[in-house]
């Protein structure tokens, strides 16, 4: 099939290697506004170029991933459902709510699938949690505890136009809690503090965090999120039910050093960047998409499932701002 890619910055560059290495792709069509970006893909992929978004809508693709500004993706998802291209785009829908549910809005009854990119979904440990839970075999949830810690922050400018933690980092861990539980959020409280880049106190956001949701059924979630974490790209979840508990990350790259005498776990080699952490994930989640275009799927992360995400953030945000809980219907609302 003939893919087409808007935007190639770090991420949209990434994605191209990967859709160049799968056997399902034989070409791939691609548009950025800065022209290096372009030919520096055309160069390593055999990529064409086109000039626009338009001319790779209109360049017979079968499938367009969206990469591009998170501004653009609003109208670049609505482009492609127009065009009947079936789209990948990577999260968040828009930069605000009110825009994502505009962009639900819009596509409503239409049978153009659109796929929203959380890597975390196609991470192998992550779906095994996700089949354990629905089996059954931890009982009854209890508890559920979530990490993010970046190794360090990302640039001033990205933090500035970001939303804020909530929205850029922790919206993962929303997403993964709701996938792998089978639950929504009803209540959540949060917390937050700045220890660390004073560009990051001055964007008027908080580089560590943590948050408690409260699940539908009476699951207590903990949430916990940093821009500093010197060992490396940490990324947990440990599920505790009355019968079992399980936990994604415990492995050898894992980035913490046990002070337990005579401990040799673990014994990696840290992760330092999610690209690292999540290289195959992201891999599978594009297979994924390819399965989308092909018809052979629905969508695995549809705009719903990423607004869901998206609310539980919002809901964070304003416990955080005012220092009191706050019910997610309570931000749905308005």
């Amino acid at each position: 099939m003939r893919i087409g890619i808007l935007g190639l910055g770090r991420i949209g560059a990434f994605h191209a290697e990967t859709l160049a290495s799968l056997d399902a792709v034989d070409s791939l069509v691609v548009a950025d506004p800065f022209a290096d970006a372009a030919r520096s893909a055309a160069e390593r992929f055999g990529a064409e170029i086109a000039d626009s978004p338009e001319s790779v809508l209109a360049a017979g693709v079968d499938g367009v991933v969206v990469a591009a500004a998170t501004d653009a993706h609003p109208s670049l998802i609505l482009a492609a459902v127009e065009a009947g291209v079936p789209v990948f785009c990577e999260k968040p829908v828009a930069r605000t709510m009110a825009e994502g549910v505009e962009v639900l809005k819009a596509i409503a009854g239409r049978d153009v699938p659109v796929q929203i990119g959380f890597n975390r979904r196609f991470d192998a440990a992550f779906v095994a949690a996700r089949a354990a839970v629905r089996r059954g075999e931890l009982g009854k949830l209890h508890t559920v505890r979530s990490t993010t810690l970046d190794p360090a922050p990302p640039p001033a400018a990205y933090i500035a136009a970001s939303g804020g933690i909530f929205r850029d980092c922790s919206v993962h861990d929303f997403d993964v809690i709701r996938w792998v539980t089978g639950r929504e959020v009803s209540e959540v409280y949060a917390v937050g503090g700045n220890r660390g880049a004073d560009f990051i106190r001055e964007a008027g956001d908080a580089d560590t965090t943590g948050a408690i949701l409260t699940l539908d059924d009476g699951t207590i979630a903990v949430v916990s999120n940093s821009r500093h974490n010197a060992r490396g790209y940490d990324v947990r979840i440990e599920i505790h039910g009355f019968a079992d508990s399980i936990a994604v990350g415990l492995e050898d790259k894992l980035p913490l050093r046990s002070v337990e005498p005579g401990a040799t776990f673990p014994a990696g080699t840290p992760h330092d960047f999610f690209m690292d952490r999540f290289a195959t994930a992201y891999r599978t989640e594009l297979t994924a998409f390819t399965e989308v275009v092909a018809g052979a799927r629905p969508s695995p992360c549809t705009i719903e499932d990423a607004l869901e995400a998206g609310w539980i953030a919002e809901a964070c945000t304003l416990s955080l701002r005012e220092h009191r809980p706050v019910t997610v219907a309570e931000v749905r609302r308005g």
